[in-house]
This record gives structure tokens, sequence and C-alpha cells, in this order.
């Protein structure tokens, strides 16, 4: 009976080997066809502006269409197309500093289709024909193009762009034409308030999950918000590093690759390196002690830090960069205090300063209340933060650490007062 079931088990194998290999072939087959579609709908989107551009003669022609990569290479050559001749000599200007004192003056601005600042095509007989304002129409969302136009100034507010003014375009060239995008950026824009409070008046708005994000991150990262959350991020990290310089600390660079773990314990990615076990580093604290022991005095450095915590709160990452400091300490341990206090008060004060647009868009989005910190940060003993969570009623180890609920307690209790 044993030699007789044999070959059945054999087919099986290869029938299950052969639906393996058949829905890799099939999901190949899809994705070359998605990107077939995709080249498709490009070269209809260029053919259609480029019987646009054909249809019209005369000098307003050269005031738009598309450029051709050649002549993209060949800016400094006017001779080689209309966008060379359009754009030579001239700089351009940052979209964000575009304001009122630029009024009736005339900018070459570079950006997406719709973008931060408002455009206004409109027919003049000198500079804009019908054609031209076809041509625009016909350009897809977050396609890039460059404009030459004058600002003007509204006499209202302009809601739907960060920019309060107006370019009235009199060229404008598209430099490369954007793809049907799966997600917009103004689906990705709004905030779970706006989409509940539309869903309240009957109105459905799209609602983009994370996992559509983060499979469409080069557009979700367009966003004002991700624009802002990233650019806190590097003038966070910015005046962490001047400060800490100004201070006498050395900035050090410590392996993420180790032999064991850093500070022990099994939250630790393990992995083979050629042979042996390694670790990515939990932490770089036994190499900023080193640099401390090998008279430093003060380090700092700022670096990835990996850990492999089976949690899942908004506390716990499996990788993230670490701001970490280390510091001889002379006489007492305030003397560290010291430090960190006027640490943190420099980067409050800086992000106040410097990412007022930042924050607001960052709130905007999720909201979020100002941080409120004085000039010279409260301190309070162990014994007396407490005593005043005992005084709230909270049922406190007087010997114990603090966790996270008793912790923000405490700060609330501090805001309080």
């Amino acid at each position: 009976m044993s030699t007789e079931s044999e070959p059945p088990k054999v087919q099986e194998e290869v029938d299950s080997s052969s639906q393996s290999i058949s829905k890799k072939a099939a999901k190949k087959e899809a994705a070359k066809k998605a990107k077939e579609e995709r080249r498709k709908e490009a070269e209809a989107a260029a053919s259609a502006a480029s019987a646009l551009s054909i249809e019209e003669e005369g000098p307003l022609a050269n005031n738009y269409g598309d450029v051709p990569l050649q002549e993209l290479q060949s800016v400094n050559d006017p001779q080689t197309g209309k966008w060379s001749e359009a754009v030579s000599g001239r700089e351009w200007t940052e979209v964000g500093a575009l304001n009122g004192s630029l009024k009736d003056q005339e900018v070459l601005i570079r950006g997406r289709r719709v973008s931060t600042v408002q455009c206004l095509a409109t027919v003049k007989p000198d500079s804009v024909s019908k054609e031209m304002v076809r041509f625009v129409r016909s350009l897809s969302n977050e396609s890039i193009v460059d404009v030459i136009g004058v600002v003007s100034v509204p006499d209202v507010e302009i809601k739907g762009a960060t920019q309060q003014v107006e370019v009235q375009i009199k060229k404008l060239y598209c430099v490369s034409r954007a793809a049907k995008t799966p997600i917009t950026i103004e689906d990705a824009s709004r905030s779970e308030a706006e989409i509940e409070k539309a869903s309240k008046e009957g109105v459905q708005l799209p609602r983009v999950n994370q996992d559509t994000r983060l499979n469409n991150r080069v557009i979700d990262i367009r966003t004002l918000a991700n624009q802002g959350i990233f650019r806190i991020q590097s003038q966070v990290g910015n005046i962490f590093r001047q400060f800490l310089l100004s201070e006498n600390f050395v900035e050090i660079h410590t392996p993420k690759l180790i032999a064991g773990s850093s500070e022990g314990g099994s939250a630790v990615f393990r992995l083979d390196y050629k042979g042996q076990s390694a670790c990515l580093a939990q932490s770089p604290q036994l190499h900023k002690q080193m640099s401390i022991c090998g008279d430093f005095g003060r380090v700092f450095e700022t670096g990835p830090v990996f850990r492999a915590e089976d949690s899942y709160t908004h506390r716990h990452l499996c990788e993230f960069t670490g701001l970490d400091v280390e510091m001889e300490i002379k006489k007492h341990y305030s003397e560290v205090m010291d430090i960190v206090d006027c640490l943190f008060v420099t980067i409050f004060d800086s992000l106040n300063n410097v990412c007022k647009k930042e924050l607001e868009a960052v709130a905007k989005q999720y909201p979020f209340e100002p941080l409120k910190y004085k000039p010279k940060t409260l301190r309070l003993t162990f014994e007396e933060g407490v005593q005043m969570l005992k005084d709230a009623g909270v049922e406190i180890d007087p010997l114990g650490d603090l966790n996270t609920e008793s912790e923000r307690k405490l700060g609330q209790l501090v805001l309080e007062k």
C-alpha cells in the first residue's frame, strides 16, 4: 500500500510547487501590466500636451509648453528652446519667500501643480492665449512646473494656500508631468476633526489610512504637516548640537553593530556576523562611559538606537534617533540638571522663534496644546513629588519608581500650580 500511495504524494508536491510558481508569475505579470498602463497614461498626457502646443502658432506659443530633456540640460544656451530663452539670466524665487514685499515684481518659481501659492492664468492679448489656459488645465496634479509671473496682493485672505499673495501667470512650462497618484495631497492633509465634521454634515470625505500613507510615502511626506515634522526634527538636532558644542562637549560616533547587548535583557536584535553572534546597539551608553573614562569629559551623540521590545505603545519603537549626552560630575549631579535644563529651554525657544509655520501646520492636522515652560525649570525633590501625588489621592510607593501614569499626573499637578 505504501508503494502505491507514493506517486500521489509526489504529484501533490509537484502541483503545490507549480501553483507557487504560477502565483509568482501572475503577480509579476500583473505588476508588468500596471507599469505598462502607467507608461501609456504618461505618453497620452504628453501627447495631449504636445497637441495643445502645436495647435497654436505665433509669439504667444512660446509662453508655454512641455520642456524636453535636452532643453533642461542646455539652460545656458537660449537658442535650444523657448524655456531656455525664458529662464536664461533669471534666478528662481522660493515659493515660501513670496510675500507682499514683492508686489508688482516679476518672479520665476518652480513648484508642483496644486502647490502652496495661488497662480492665475487669465487670457491677456500680450501674453496669455486661450490655448495656453487649456494647456494649464490639462496638467495633472503634482506635475512640476516653472512659472514666470507678476506678484499681486488680493484684497481678501487666501484660504487655499499658505502664501498670502497671487502670481499672475505670464509664462508656464511643464518640466515633468506626473502620472495619476493613488492619493492626493488634499486627502492626505485632512485632520480627523475635519473628516468627522463633514460626516456629521452628511459629506463623506476620503480618509487616508496609515498603510496607504506608507505605501505612497513619497506623496505623503509632501503634506504641510509632514514637511513641518521633518523640519522641526532637523531644527531640534541642529540646536542640540550647537548648544552642546558651545558647552565644550565633544561629538562622538559609536558603533551600531556590536558583539553583545548594550544594556542587557532580551530586547535586542541579534544577527549572524560572518559566523559570529552580533547585536544592533540598544544604546551608546557603554561607549559614552568609555569616552568619559578616556578623559573626554563631556560627549554627545545623535544616532540610531535599536530596541526589539514587544510593546505596543507610542513610547516604544524598534528604531529611533537618540540624543545622548554624557558628562563627568565635579561636585553634584545638579550639574547635569543645569545642562539639561538650559538645553531644553534653548531648544524650545528656538522652535518657537524659527519654526512657527511648521508648528502651525502640524497642529492643524494633528492638534496639540502649545508647550508651556519656564525660563528656569521648576525642580522638585523626589519626596516632594511623591507627597504631591499622595495629596492628590494617588496611591504610590514612596521608595519605588514613578510609573507612566504617575509621571503624567505629577506633570498635571505641577501645571495646575
